[in-house]
């Protein structure tokens, strides 16, 4: 593992009996941890000073990122690559930079989707097994499969109780809706081609779902399921982020966007355009299905939803985005072909 970590991370270096050196972290806040999945590594960011701290070997193929409650954890989704499937997490400790273990999934291919449910489970997409599977990180082992009986479960998102999660199933055009207590299928709720990315909305818990090949938007009531606003969104609209100030982010591959919705009113607030070039095609998942756009994907809030992270897979670098104003304040370097991500915020003393 790589241990060069700056002077502000390292408080302590205590010897035991002269054999062993303990290095243990110094206090520090936000981090940002990024799949870079043509490298097979999860970077990890600090974003006080805009520095990958430690780059950390994963699966093949790392797509989607996790960060437990506490902000301790992140849980890397292993989905493998073209003609090699996965079927594995990579468990991160963010307070020591390492990987603390591999999840091995068995039968469950193709993980994508990670939301953490508490501090000790997470519910994973399992698109090999058009499932949602339920894993217990501390034993590594899955506790609950529930069948989405839908192609291509992509993304999943949990509600604010943590009773329900939604699937977005890409290949069927559609959403599942679970109960995560009885661990059965509430519903299969059609949207549109390519249903990708989705969200539960704040404070309405309108689900948010990206139909992709459609070009647009559909939000669903989370208690009937009917189809509160259909919105146009051309350009590959890809994923989606609820914020903590009632506002939603969709990213648009194709056109090379960030655009920001009312989660209330569904009025488009700004579009942010990012006039940033393709590195190119080789070794990426869309190749150069989108021309010299840098193909944005992987959406994250801080804590306060003040500011957003969006990376862009065929750029190799993230851009931090004022949401008041639609700046970019910043642009951040991870690895190759970054992906999902995970924000995560926390005070940890020795």
């Amino acid at each position: 593992m790589n241990r060069s970590l700056n002077s502000k991370r390292l408080i302590h270096i205590f010897l035991a009996a002269a054999v062993s050196i303990v290095i243990l972290p110094a206090v520090w806040g936000a981090t940002l941890v990024v799949a870079n999945k043509a490298e097979a590594t999860a970077s990890l960011i600090e974003l006080e000073d805009g520095k990958v701290f430690a780059t950390i070997p994963t699966g093949e193929g790392p797509h989607e990122v996790g960060i437990s409650p506490n902000g301790h954890f992140a849980l890397v989704s292993n989905y493998g690559r073209r003609g090699s499937t996965g079927h594995s997490l990579t468990l991160i400790d963010i307070t020591s930079a390492r990987a603390m273990k591999t999840i091995d999934l068995g039968e469950f291919r193709a993980p994508h989707g990670v939301e953490w449910l508490n501090n000790e489970q997470a519910a994973v997409t399992v698109e090999g097994n058009r499932a949602l599977v339920v894993v217990d990180v501390n034993e590594g082992t899955v506790v609950k499969s529930i069948d989405t009986d839908q192609n291509v479960s992509h993304m999943v998102s949990v509600d604010v109780g943590g009773k329900r999660a939604y699937t977005a199933n890409m290949g069927s055009g559609s959403i599942t809706a679970i109960d995560l207590e009885t661990g059965t299928r509430i519903r299969n709720v059609p949207t549109g081609k390519g249903a990708e990315g989705i969200t539960v909305s704040m404070p309405n818990g309108h689900i948010w779902v990206t139909n992709r090949d459609d070009d647009s938007l559909t939000v669903l009531d989370s208690q009937s399921f009917a189809t509160v606003k259909e919105i146009p969104s051309h350009g590959f609209p890809i994923r989606a982020t609820a914020t903590p100030r009632g506002q939603v982010l969709v990213t648009r591959a194709r056109s090379g966007e960030l655009v920001i919705y009312d989660a209330t009113s569904f009025d488009e607030i700004r579009t942010v355009s990012f006039d940033i070039n393709s590195m190119g095609a080789d070794g990426r998942l869309f190749g150069d299905r989108f021309g010299d756009s840098s193909v944005p994907i992987g959406v994250v809030t801080d804590e306060k939803g003040e500011h957003a992270y969006v990376a862009h897979a065929n750029a190799d670098v993230i851009t931090q985005v004022d949401l008041a104003t639609g700046e970019i304040v910043r642009f951040l370097r991870a690895g190759k072909e970054p992906d999902g991500m995970g924000y995560s915020e926390f005070d940890w003393k020795p």
